[in-house]
């Protein structure tokens, strides 16, 4: 029995031992093939950690030269697209070119080349890092350049007349950009031979690389020596698919980093899989952790403006739709103010381009105290702003969030030593659960900031679906004027002026109708405001005068009057337009006065003192219009030395009402008389009127008392006839 027993326990033993070989074989046969497993698990999520930051660097700096080529683009467009260049460049002011194109490209991130040509290709103006450049850009661009000079050239009126791409000079590889010098809005008046093209290089070196390198996060990125072969490697080539340089970048191979921390781990708990895997996973989540953070900081960078530190427009639409998206998934209502500064091109035009940046930063930096966190708040063009929220009470947030923005453009804005005043006009739409998209949100108060505008800036106004059809509507008589403008299809009335003392007919003011074509007549106020925004009032202005000047010669006696509006005003070649005019029609300057408002002699004095002096050596006189309507500063009439003054109608027609009226009309007259200033009252309607303005001191009457705008054949009438006009005889 012991020995049965004793067998027993060896044969347990054997069998125990048999079995625990068993197990442990079996169970290192299950560590090695775990082991294998998970290690091949690791390698390949190594390797694919590898390849999809490979993947990142790539696409990363693909984007990254095509942001540094569309950077010059964008710049290339603010400095080509711009009213001040279509001026000074079509005048020849060669002085202003080298000013504002060539010296710009002194110790600039924007562009180092500045080029201005003529259609046929030669050079107006080469300057190369703040300098005249001492090459011939033929000699120093590859031929794609031409390429784009051609398509920029031969754009038609859907496309723009820009083009831009990667060009090899003699220094290096640059991105280079041709485009038209054109005014912002409206049509270029310029013959086709007469064009001139603005060419912007900006070349990428290895110091730009470095910072590209830097601002994408993108490790040894750099230029490609000869002959280096690697697969980490992106091609820049021109617009004829030459090459012209590789760009190559230093694996990081994150998967490596991570396999290599986990390694030691693994050898010595392989009894511990689960702890393998926990850890394994934990490591596994930092590295692709690692990788979305990068990846998320590289569409933060694309989708953020540079110069305000806001969302872009891309960034802004992103946003916004998925503010509209969970709108709609959540029944709320998401409410969008779109801003445009008033007044800060002036700014730009009278301080330069960097206290205009430093005005948009310090803009963008106000609005992001005043909106709160929980708002989608975007620089979306150059001078505008956008901000979007979700909320249920839209009347109470945007009244709240309007009454901040205009309050805080009450403030002048302090920039270094100069001081800047604008404000803004603001446009919201509602996309109420979300229903209206992004895109439509967005046009829809763009309509409604356009009307807040026009509506003299400064306040808020809320989209109507009716603004759909006035937006048509305006389209539509903008390009019937234009059709009319073209077809010489508008005609000229005249207003009869008469002496104050007699009532007799001295004189006629000039004044432009329209009888549109399908339509009938429309009213002055509605097209002249047309004309004036898309840039027409130069050729109606024009075509008013002439025909005026072709009918004044009927009438040797009588003198003639031409509103200008400040738009034509701020044409350099205004002058030059009017003596030729006087020259074909044969008139003397001294029978003609030119009216104008004050508005643009309070915001651009030098230049309306210039443009003041311009007329005045043809011989013409020069009236300011409509005083005591606006500022009606006594500086500015001693200042501008005007010919003759003419009194707006309101104040006549207070005459009715009485009260200091008859007062302040004298001290208006005498004020004028005190200055050697001739004055006319327009807008007189009574006899009783028509007496006390003679008896305040105006020298000449205009009204419809004595006349309303009538034919040159009726002024003709009256004018042989020898008579007063009908309302001076019945008075």
């Amino acid at each position: 029995m012991p020995l049965l027993s004793s067998r027993f326990r060896r044969t347990v033993s054997v069998g125990r031992r048999s079995a625990v070989t068993s197990m442990l074989f079996a169970f290192a046969i299950v560590v090695v093939l775990v082991t294998i497993f998970i290690l091949t698990a690791l390698d390949r999520i190594a390797d694919y950690a590898n390849r999809a930051d490979d993947a990142r660097s790539r696409e990363t700096t693909s984007g990254a030269i095509q942001t540094f080529r569309s950077q010059l683009h964008a710049t290339l467009n603010d400095y080509a697209a711009w009213d001040d260049a279509a001026q000074f460049v079509y005048a020849g002011d060669q002085s202003w070119i080298i000013s504002n194109y060539g010296d710009m490209t002194s110790n600039s991130d924007l562009f180092d080349v500045a080029i201005v040509m003529d259609k046929d290709q030669n050079v107006v103006m080469s300057y190369q890092d703040g300098a005249p450049a001492s090459w011939v850009p033929r000699d120093y661009f590859d031929s794609s350049l031409w390429t784009m000079f051609d398509t920029a050239s031969s754009a038609g009126p859907e496309t723009l007349p820009e083009a831009s791409a990667f060009v090899q000079t003699k220094t290096g590889v640059a991105a280079v950009g041709v485009a038209l010098i054109r005014p912002k809005e409206g049509q270029l008046e310029q013959p086709h031979e007469g064009r001139r093209f603005l060419i912007f290089a900006r070349h990428l070196d290895a110091a730009k690389v470095e910072k590209l390198a830097e601002t994408y996060v993108i490790d040894g990125l750099r230029f490609a020596d000869a002959g280096e072969t690697t697969p980490n490697v992106v091609e820049l080539r021109n617009m004829h698919g030459r090459l012209l340089q590789r760009l190559v970048w230093q694996s990081r191979l994150p998967g490596n980093l991570g396999y290599s921390e986990v390694r030691p781990l693994v050898y010595g708990a392989l009894v511990m899989v689960g702890l393998f895997f926990l850890l394994l996973f934990v490591s596994g989540s930092k590295t692709l952790n690692r990788l979305a953070t990068d990846e998320a900081a590289a569409r933060h960078l694309a989708m953020t403006d540079r110069l305000s530190g806001l969302l872009n427009r891309a960034g802004f639409f992103a946003a916004l739709g998925d503010l509209v998206a969970e709108s709609r998934r959540k029944h709320g209502h998401v409410v969008l103010l779109y801003l445009d500064l008033d007044g800060f091109k002036e700014v730009n035009d009278a301080y330069g381009h960097a206290t205009g940046d430093k005005l948009i930063r310090g803009v963008a930096a106000g609005l992001k105290t005043l909106v709160g966190e929980n708002t989608v708040l975007a620089r979306v063009g150059g001078d505008e702003f956008a901000i979007a929220l979700s909320t249920g009470e839209v009347a109470k947030v945007v009244e709240v969030i309007s009454d901040r923005i205009l309050g805080f453009f009450d403030e002048p804005f302090l920039i270094g030593e100069r001081v800047a005043t604008i404000g803004t006009s603001i446009g919201v739409a509602v996309s109420p659960n979300g229903k209206v998209s992004g895109e439509e949100l967005v046009r829809h108060a763009d309509m409604a900031m356009y009307r807040a505008k026009d509506g003299g800036g400064g306040r808020t106004e809320y989209f109507h679906p009716e603004m759909d059809a006035e937006r048509e509507e305006r389209n539509q008589l903008e390009v019937d004027l234009r059709i009319a403008i073209e077809r010489r299809e508008l005609h000229v009335v005249y207003q009869p002026v008469v002496d104050a003392a007699t009532w007799r007919l001295i004189g006629v003011e000039a004044l432009a109708r329209w009888n549109r074509r399908g339509y009938g007549p429309v009213p002055p106020d509605v097209f002249i405001p047309i004309a004036e925004s898309t840039g027409l009032i130069d050729q109606l202005g024009l075509f008013v005068l002439h025909r005026a000047c072709e009918t004044l010669a009927q009438w040797p006696e009588l003198k003639l009057a031409v509103n200008i509006s400040p738009g034509q005003f701020r044409d350099p070649a205004f002058a030059l337009h009017v003596g030729s005019v006087f020259r074909k029609t044969g008139t003397d300057p001294s029978r003609l006065t030119l009216e104008m408002t004050e508005g643009y002699f309070i915001q651009n004095p030098s230049r309306a003192r210039a443009a003041l002096a311009k007329l005045k050596h043809l011989g013409v006189k020069i009236a300011l219009d409509d005083f005591g309507a606006g500022f009606s500063s006594v500086g500015y009439l001693r200042q501008f030395g005007f010919h003759r003054m003419k009194i707006d109608k309101s104040m006549v027609h207070a005459l009715d009402e009485g009260g200091t009226a008859m007062d302040t009309l004298q001290a208006t007259v005498a004020l004028a008389r005190s200055l050697n200033i001739p004055v006319t009252a327009e807008g007189v309607e009574t006899r009783n009127q028509a007496l006390a303005l003679r008896l305040s001191g105006c020298d000449e009457l205009q009204g419809y008392l004595f006349g309303k705008p009538m034919s040159a054949e009726e002024i003709d009438s009256i004018y042989r006839g020898g008579r007063m006009p009908d309302g001076a005889s019945a008075a």
